[in-house]
């Protein structure tokens, strides 16, 4: 009863408190025979709802209909009893009590429509014939001092989330937490997210109660197939569960996706030991100072890619025991990121050729341009808007002119700068803010170009890649024997 109904925003216990409570907001206005039945059915589902409701965890969109159902219960109530004792029943006239009726409706409405657009997100079905599974990982690099902290004895730590093709699990078989291995550690990470962007933490309260579709350390999938990776790299101050729907389709095709933590630049990092880094990166308001940092926590930022493609290749080969062992294709590599990881992923496939390919989501690309990329790249941008960086295109499309290798970039119309996330999934669908592509169609498109772009860079599967990209929106290919 408290699984969220998609489509609806409310577990159907909700719904049911949502309909006691507008039954008796409206009670007077029924027929007499049907007011005393109405009341008392509605009352009992009110309060039964609320005790379990609170049980099972309140949502701070249930208190508006709550309060609802509590102004309208005593004057519902009051005739009742008054009807049952054989007392007159003094009803107020319809134009006094019309108002207080329509402003318990609408405090009542008020609660779905919070729901709405601040839902318990419910993520796509992956499409592909694997079932996904998910194990996290925490390596520290014995040769990187933490360049965040001034302890020299201090070394950087990596956490990384895996999706991977699995075997089907039972009916009954828990899936995955959303933001976190446990519930505490979702909670930590969703509040610190929603103070990064100046929200309180209880507006989103909805998201660590997900349930993702992964299975945790779920048996890989059988077979003895290889699977070509991708690493990714989250936005600023962005989370390696950030981009979950999206990891979970690309998995469900026959991919191992590697999402990244960077400690002291993502919102909150839990490590095994129960510490929770906060960032520490912070903008200036000085756009060359910005542009200077930028750059150096891109360039740490690339630096944890490599080391997690190293200590991956290591657990393919066994020398570290996991559950992906011999089952890694570490010879057909692409590295990704949105935002600050798109730019992370350009850097890592310039400095580090064991990436064959990289994807760029509306990434801007921080650091140098040079060397030149000499891998296929795919770079995904919101629609251009008046109010966009003036030097964000001509910056990209230097970099991807520069490129030895043919690139593309495809802008998608409707789409913001958080479609490329999950962030569609949980946040009001305002298009300044999510883009105007909707809940369903943002995780899907961003999933149909990139898998498009990996099945014919990484598994050479013929077909005109250009045409599907174009199908998606304003498509630019770069060859590298175009005149520069």
């Amino acid at each position: 009863m408290t699984e969220i109904i998609a489509g609806l925003h409310m577990s159907p216990l909700e719904f049911l408190a949502v309909l006691g409570a507008v039954a008796l907001a409206v009670a007077r206005w029924l027929p007499p025979a049907a007011r005393p039945r109405v009341t008392v059915a509605a009352g009992a589902l009110v309060v039964l709802s609320a005790i379990v409701l609170s049980v099972a965890g309140i949502r701070w969109q249930m208190l508006p209909v709550l309060a609802g159902a509590a102004v309208a219960l005593p004057f519902a109530l009051v005739a009742l009893l008054r009807r049952r004792a054989g007392q007159p029943v003094r009803r107020a006239r319809w134009w006094l009590a019309l108002p207080g009726s329509m402003a318990c409706v609408g405090l009542i409405a008020t609660g779905p429509v919070a729901a709405w657009a601040f839902p318990v997100p419910v993520f796509p079905e992956p499409s592909g014939r694997f079932a996904v599974g998910t194990h996290v990982v925490q390596w520290t690099d014995p040769r990187r001092p933490e360049s965040f902290t001034p302890d020299p004895h201090d070394r950087r730590t990596v956490v990384a989330q895996l999706w991977y093709p699995a075997r089907e699990s039972s009916a009954g078989a828990q899936r995955a937490q959303y933001l976190g291995r446990t519930e505490h550690e979702a909670r930590t990470v969703s509040e610190a997210l929603a103070r990064q962007v100046g929200l309180p933490g209880f507006l989103v309260d909805g998201i660590p109660r997900t349930r993702t579709h992964s299975v945790v350390d779920a048996p890989v999938a059988g077979g003895g197939e290889r699977f070509p990776v991708v690493l990714f790299s989250p936005g600023s101050g962005g989370v390696r569960t950030q981009n979950t729907a999206w990891a979970e389709e690309v998995a469900s095709h026959g991919y191992v996706v590697a999402a990244l933590d960077h400690p002291y630049d993502s919102a909150a990092v839990v490590l095994a030991d129960g510490r929770t880094i906060h960032t520490a990166t912070a903008s200036t308001g000085d756009r060359d100072e910005d542009a200077r940092l930028s750059a150096d926590w891109t360039a740490v930022r690339a630096a944890d890619l490599s080391f997690i493609l190293t200590r991956l290749d290591r657990l393919d080969r066994g020398e570290i025991t996991g559950p992906l062992t011999g089952r890694l294709d570490t010879g057909r590599v692409a590295v990704a990121g949105h935002s600050m990881g798109g730019a992370a992923a350009l850097q890592a496939a310039r400095q580090d050729h064991r990436f064959d390919a990289a994807i760029d989501l509306d990434g801007y690309p921080h650091g140098p341009a040079t060397p030149a990329l000499d891998r296929p790249t795919l770079a995904l941008t919101q629609a251009i808007t008046p109010g966009t960086d003036p030097r964000y295109l001509p910056r990209l499309t230097e970099v991807l002119k520069l490129s030895t290798a043919t690139s593309y970039r495809l802008t998608i119309p409707g789409a913001a700068h958080l479609t490329f996330m999950d962030g569609p999934l949980y946040l009001p669908p305002v298009p300044s803010i999510t883009g105007s592509l909707g809940r369903t169609e943002s995780p899907h498109v961003v999933a149909a170009t990139t898998l498009a772009f990996l099945d014919t860079t990484l598994r050479r599967k013929p077909g005109d890649l250009a045409g599907v990209l174009s199908a998606h929106g304003d498509l630019s290919v770069y060859h590298p024997d175009d005149s520069r």
